[in-house]
């Protein structure tokens, strides 16, 4: 399998890009869908905002090097990589913060509804934000098995939120079939990209979504704890209010007024005053996603994984995927079930192979095609062989979880 990845190496039309990555040496690292690897060109244009921007023109950068307009900036390049028009995407705050404000606009757009539906097992802090607003008595939150999801759509839903690639297993909703659901049972949808964004083809527009979010520190390597996005629908960007009423998101925040009057476009959604360190990374970062194409993107990733599947069948290894088994029914990941998976993760990190765990039991890999070769991923199904051969997981060391996994 070693001399076929070679093989697929050398005909890799993306192969060039893994250089404009900063990939320690001997490390394959499945882990992009967590955190992506370092942008090479990223380093200098932080040390440029910091020594030139900010330590030499200090204030006046906010005017001179266009601070002032990066959140609006990075979220016009992030627009036509998940379907959206430029006017529509805004660079700003957390997921988790942009969740809250979207949430709150949709059910302020549905004043005699308060349902928000969601699934059991979406990712934690989607689950959370419905559950903050329902302790203020603001939203009823509801959960619904993913078939059933269509039947729960009720006159009470408000809202339908979903997370697109889930974040264990990586299948993917029909995002066109449930908007078109939704819209037909008068319920907006709220879509949470954080792991499909920069690493499949999302096409927001073209379904009819409403709202979403994203993070920028996964597939758009933008580095840990980046600047988020936040998507509002043209046809609602009149109509969406968010609660954080910050001065940034002020229609003149300038004018200092006593009295919030809000942005007339997306830029209503920003709130305090934007990290702009984190948005120069983050830029980088997106930069280089657009000029790879997610399309190619994807369908080196559909290959990576596909070749994955294949290296672990031919060295023995038998795991339950829990991962769909078509490609075209999941994002870049693959995840199986193994008993004993926090200890079989530890082990193969230790061997300097970095995929990761999800409680209970999933053992997770990433494939970030813009950085990540054939020849990794086969080495990856070797030691991922051994370690199970030789039952070296069952070492003490590679047992006992740490506080932070």
């Amino acid at each position: 399998m070693l001399d076929r990845a070679r093989v697929l190496d050398a005909g890799d039309p993306l192969a060039e890009y893994r250089e404009r990555f900063l990939v320690p040496e001997g490390v394959i690292y499945l882990d992009g869908n967590s955190l992506g690897c370092l942008p090479k060109a990223t380093p200098a244009r932080i040390e440029q905002v910091v020594r030139e921007e900010w330590g030499q023109d200090l204030i006046r950068s906010w005017n001179s090097a266009g601070w002032i307009d990066l959140p609006a900036r990075v979220g016009a390049k992030i627009a036509p990589l998940i379907g959206a028009k430029p006017h529509e995407v805004i660079a700003c705050d957390s997921t988790s913060v942009n969740l809250f404000k979207l949430i709150s606009a949709a059910l302020a757009m549905r004043p005699d509804r308060k349902v928000v539906l969601s699934e059991p097992g979406n990712f934690p802090t989607d689950l959370y934000m419905i559950e903050g607003l329902e302790k203020q008595g603001l939203a009823d939150r509801r959960l619904a098995e993913r078939g059933k999801l269509v039947e729960a759509l009720d006159d009470d839903v408000a809202l339908l939120l979903l997370t697109h690639t889930h974040y264990k297993t990586g299948e993917l909703f029909d995002m066109a079939e449930l908007t078109r659901a939704a819209h037909d049972a008068g319920v907006l949808v709220l879509w949470d990209l954080s792991h499909s964004g920069g690493a499949l083809p999302v096409d927001l527009n073209g379904c009819g979504a409403d709202f979403a979010v994203g993070c920028g520190y996964k597939y758009f390597n933008g580095g840990p704890g980046a600047p988020a996005y936040a998507f509002v629908a043209e046809r609602h960007l009149e109509a969406a209010q968010q609660p954080l009423t910050g001065w940034m998101g002020h229609a003149a925040p300038f004018a200092f007024s006593d009295d919030y009057a809000p942005a007339p476009g997306v830029e209503k959604l920003l709130c305090g005053t934007p990290p702009i360190l984190g948005l120069a990374a983050l830029e980088v970062g997106v930069d280089l996603i657009a000029e790879i194409g997610v399309e190619r993107l994807y369908a080196k990733s559909q290959k990576l994984s596909e070749f994955f599947r294949q290296c672990v069948a031919e060295s023995g290894v038998t795991l339950d995927l829990v991962s769909p088994a078509d490609p075209a029914w999941r994002g870049s990941q693959l995840s199986f079930r193994a008993g004993e998976a926090y200890a079989i993760c530890q082990a193969l990190i230790a061997r300097g192979v970095i995929g990761d765990f999800r409680d209970p039991d999933i053992l997770r890999f990433g494939f970030a095609p813009a950085y990540l070769r054939f020849e990794d991923v086969a080495e990856a199904a070797r030691h991922l062989a051994e370690v199970l051969e030789t039952g070296e997981w069952q070492r003490e060391e590679f047992r006992e979880r740490a506080a932070v996994t």
